[in-house]
């Protein structure tokens, strides 16, 4: 069983840290999964909570809920209206240099299953993404036809809320988030399954900034990348380019 890192409580909310692979709540997507975020959360603490937001199965880090419904709609308000400032660690294939903004549509992509009863837009959907490289790493092994392999320590900020915006921009930079088996890299995702024996998704959601909703204090929570991620990073110290 799952023991959840609470990264915050207060008498309106509470955060936790979710491991990657964990759902948040029941999904049609995997009908046979037994465990889920607020499940669990609820068995911790002893109380009902609402999810303020989420994050895909496989992405790890903050994910915050609220005890009432009402304080979690005016969360949702926050988010609409762009005021929640999220951050994102992620190691993505190649030297991604410096700063910048992806604005890049991205037309939603629908499940058979979970969103067979979701009217189709056909139109794409404004997305914004901020990005900036924290660091640079040459592996001294062959993923390909060169003998060394690059990657980049990236941050990452959504301005808006897409159904798999940061994996899909990174995609679009050519800069795939490794790890990722929808839109990344099948190839290197090989590579460092085999040579690392990482098999994650390398993306966690490390700062959640609000407004909050009853004090209207400016709130952030941290965490960590999650541990396969950090263990990867720290084999990769030696090969630290800038």
């Amino acid at each position: 069983m799952t023991d959840l890192t609470i990264l915050h409580q207060d008498d309106h909310l509470v955060a936790i840290d979710k491991p990657p692979g964990l759902l948040v709540h029941r999904s049609p997507l995997d009908r046979h999964e037994t465990r889920f975020a607020v499940q669990l959360l609820r068995d911790k603490i002893g109380r009902h909570v609402y999810p303020v937001h989420r994050l895909d199965r496989p992405t790890s880090g903050v994910l915050l809920f609220a005890y009432s419904g009402a304080t979690a709609s005016h969360l949702g308000v926050q988010l609409m209206q762009k005021q929640v400032r999220k951050q994102y660690l992620a190691i993505v294939r190649g030297h991604l240099r410096g700063s910048g903004r992806v604005d890049y549509a991205l037309r939603y992509r629908f499940d058979k299953i979970a969103d067979k009863h979701r009217r189709q837009q056909l139109t794409a959907q404004s997305a914004q993404t901020e990005y900036t490289a924290l660091a640079h790493y040459e592996v001294p092994l062959s993923s390909g036809r060169y003998a060394s392999s690059r990657y980049s320590l990236v941050a990452l900020s959504p301005l808006t809320g897409r159904k798999h915006q940061l994996r899909r921009h990174c995609a679009h930079l050519r800069h795939p988030i490794i790890g990722d088996t929808t839109h990344g890299d099948g190839k290197q995702n090989k590579f460092l399954r085999q040579a690392f024996t990482f098999e994650n998704l390398a993306l966690s959601c490390t700062q959640l900034g609000f407004s909050h909703p009853v004090t209207g204090q400016w709130t952030n929570i941290h965490a960590g990348v999650h541990p396969a991620m950090q263990s990867l990073l720290n084999d990769w110290q030696a090969y630290l380019t800038t």
